[in-house]
């Protein structure tokens, strides 16, 4: 998968309360990121998501990774 701006992959992601419960889905789709990323952590390859998703490209597969990568990127605060 080539690699690409983590900013404009983000744009891919879309939350809506109408869609999907308002869980990140790819944009224009009904796809959530989350199903992405199970089927990855199952073992499913991008090439064989993409053959049983036809709708979904190799960009919006990246863009699920990167969603997930920002998600648990945050700072740690300690408290005294």
């Amino acid at each position: 998968m080539p690699a690409s701006n983590p900013d404009s992959a983000l744009a891919r992601i879309q939350s809506d309360p109408g869609i999907c419960g308002g869980r990140p889905v790819i944009a224009g789709t009904r796809m959530r990121v989350s199903d992405i990323l199970d089927m990855l952590a199952g073992g499913a390859t991008p090439a064989e998501i993409l053959a049983d998703f036809d709708y979904l490209t190799e960009q919006d597969i990246a863009a699920a990774l990167a969603y997930a990568s920002a998600q648990i990127d945050h700072r740690v605060i300690t408290a005294a």
